[in-house]
């Protein structure tokens, strides 16, 4: 019987090619999913062509894909995958790694298949998301899957957007070819172009500008469109982790180039990085704010051209319509002067360099000779200082109005302290703690109310002098005199022990009048510059910009002046002094110690306190 179905069999074989139905009878076949895929229609012996008669051979010839897919074959064996299995990678990706079983394999259009859109970055990540298989096989790049999910094209495919790329598009298909390869569509050389097939207008503008004509001339440092958006994670420009967004472009991307020392030395770049990072645009951005100027608002995004050319945003003929975006209404005063200027050295013009220098002097001496003259005044009064109660008498020594002008420059100044330099340092952790990064709204208009307070306080006290004779004998105490070196130089001598003589003064010490006078000229200078920089688009208009540059370079050394020298000469004199110590009150109550004034001014208290009745409203 078995013989007899044998020979039935070979008959209807050789009258007709087998049926599916006839190989599951060996075979484990889903004839479904068979019937339902690409090759259901093409029966077994479509692919398994070597075979024409049952039983077949216990081995048949492998199945060629190339006697229908030729040109895809071709492509393959020279790819990536392809070159790989010819060298003995057994794990390398074949068409079934891809394509799926050969019984099941579907359309790219099916939304099942392997290989349809939504689903190709799964399926390469079965390679390329396995960790195993990567580090086996020495691949660099981390997670590039994960991270194509994650970015603006991957968020597009899974919302089934049919214009939105995926791995194929971008790598090839069948001819997917490593980097290095001149002919790779990833091959730096023709990045712009494999971008270019859906973002035609962007490429052809970068074609163009300086960068793409870089590359074009095979330079390998010129960027191009994955060194500054990304490879697998490219974002969208308004999200806050894109390379380009506004918080990072010139820091993160820009100057990851422009700030390279090495390329530096190659090219020349300057140090234009640094010098916008240090300026009021660059400050502002690493504050987190979002509006300010970046690189790509005055160069240019993918248009970027030489300044040389006529065509460039930043050209001096087009300069006044590229800030005027931001500062309406400028003249031809913005042309003048260099852009990236830096006050801590670097490209700058010559009134920001003496300025610099005058300060690099002036504040070392001036703190050094502070130091210096309370270091040892304090260890001079410590070793001859004997405890004592005193009297316990106060005397007058601040009337309410000098008070009230006191206590609008102390919260002012401190105000202004603290949110300059929150400014100009705005990644430390206590100018994020209390608030003050992120837009900077608040900040700035602290800082300026500050600033106008303590304009109004000056203001208030020459008004103040001028109308009340009475307290102008106070401006008479203060005018500086010959005396005043004297009892410096005596001070220091009695101090370092080379004389008994203790020097006395008049209303008012050497000490608290260079005080006095050092506190006006700060507030004038601070107040100018201050103005002129908040005044910017006015001041643009009428000035040329290293006006503005100067401006910035006083302000800035000044307030370090100011603020070191209230730290180490104001709290000396009013707290840590030890004649005072812990503080002289006549700020907060108007009254000084009778003591204290009779031992440091014995003069002056005969005359105002011995002659004349106790007057609450004295000074």
């Amino acid at each position: 019987m078995r013989l007899l179905l044998a020979g039935l069999l070979s008959f209807v074989l050789a009258a007709a090619p087998p049926a599916a139905k006839d190989c599951t009878s060996c075979h484990e076949v889903d004839l479904v999913k068979f019937e339902a895929s690409k090759h259901g229609s093409m029966g077994c012996v479509g692919c398994h062509s070597s075979i024409t008669k049952l039983p077949h051979a216990e081995k048949p010839a492998p199945v060629k894909c190339a006697a229908c897919h030729e040109d895809q074959v071709k492509a393959y064996k020279k790819s990536v995958h392809g070159t790989a299995k010819q060298h003995g990678m057994a794990d390398a990706a074949t068409c079934d790694s891809c394509h799926g079983s050969p019984h099941a394999i579907l359309g790219g259009s099916d939304p099942a298949s392997k290989v349809a859109k939504k689903n190709l970055a799964d399926t390469c990540g079965a390679c390329h998301s396995n960790p195993d298989f990567l580090a086996k096989h020495k691949i660099p790049f981390a997670k590039p899957v994960e991270a194509y999910r994650l970015s603006v094209h991957g968020r597009e495919v899974a919302k089934d957007n049919p214009a939105a790329p995926s791995c194929s598009q971008c790598h090839g298909s069948h001819d997917i070819l490593p980097s290095s390869d001149p002919m790779a569509k990833v091959n730096r050389a023709n990045v712009a172009e494999t971008c270019g097939v859906c973002h035609h207008e962007v490429q052809t503008i970068y074609a163009d500008s300086v960068h793409g004509l870089a590359v074009k001339r095979g330079s390998k440092d010129s960027p191009t469109c994955t060194d500054c958006h990304g490879e697998h994670d490219i974002l969208a420009p308004k999200e806050s982790g894109s390379l380009v967004n506004s918080a990072r472009v010139s820091t993160v991307t820009c100057g990851r180039c422009h700030g390279d020392e090495r390329l530096n030395s190659r090219y020349s770049f300057g140090d234009k990085v640094p010098a916008f990072q240090d300026s009021f645009h660059g400050l502002a951005i690493r504050g987190g704010q979002q509006t300010a100027a970046n690189c790509a608002s005055c160069h240019g995004v993918h248009n970027i051209l030489r300044s040389e050319d006529i065509r460039s945003t930043v050209n001096p003929a087009n300069l006044q319509k590229t800030c005027g975006q931001c500062h309406p209404g400028l003249g031809a005063m913005i042309t003048r002067g260099k852009v990236h200027v830096r006050t801590a050295g670097g490209a700058e013009h010559i009134s920001v360099k003496w300025i610099r220098w005058t300060y690099y002097a002036l504040i070392p001496m001036t703190i050094g000779f502070m130091l210096f003259h309370n270091g040892l005044d304090y260890l001079a009064k410590l070793r001859r200082h004997k405890p004592h109660h005193g009297t316990g008498e106060q005397v007058p020594r601040m009337n309410k109005l000098f008070r009230i002008t006191h206590a609008m420059v102390l919260i002012s100044f401190v105000a202004l302290v603290i949110t300059g330099f929150a400014l100009k340092f705005p990644e430390a952790g206590w100018v994020k703690a209390m608030g003050m990064s992120g837009e900077g709204l608040v900040r700035g208009w602290v800082h300026r109310i500050a600033a106008l307070v303590m304009m109004a306080a000056t203001l208030f006290h020459l008004i103040h002098l001028v109308l009340v004779k009475r307290d102008r004998v106070v401006l008479k105490g203060l005018l500086p005199g010959w005396q005043d070196a004297r009892d410096i130089v005596n001070t220091l001598r009695y101090n370092l022990g080379l004389t008994t003589i203790r020097p006395t003064f008049g209303m008012f010490s050497y000490a608290e009048k260079m005080e006095y006078w050092a506190f006006m000229w700060g507030t004038v200078v601070m107040a100018l510059t201050g103005l002129l920089l908040w005044a910017q688009n006015w001041s643009l208009r009428h000035f040329p910009t290293w006006v503005l540059d100067a401006a910035t370079a006083a302000h800035w050394y000044e307030a370090i002046l100011a603020t070191l020298s209230i730290l180490v000469w104001h709290w000396y004199l009013v707290i840590f002094d030890p004649d005072v110590y812990p503080m002289d009150l006549a700020w907060l109550t108007g009254k000084a110690s009778a003591d204290h004034m009779r031992e440091t001014r014995p003069d002056h208290y005969r005359k105002t306190y011995e002659n004349k009745e106790n007057d609450p409203d004295i000074h």
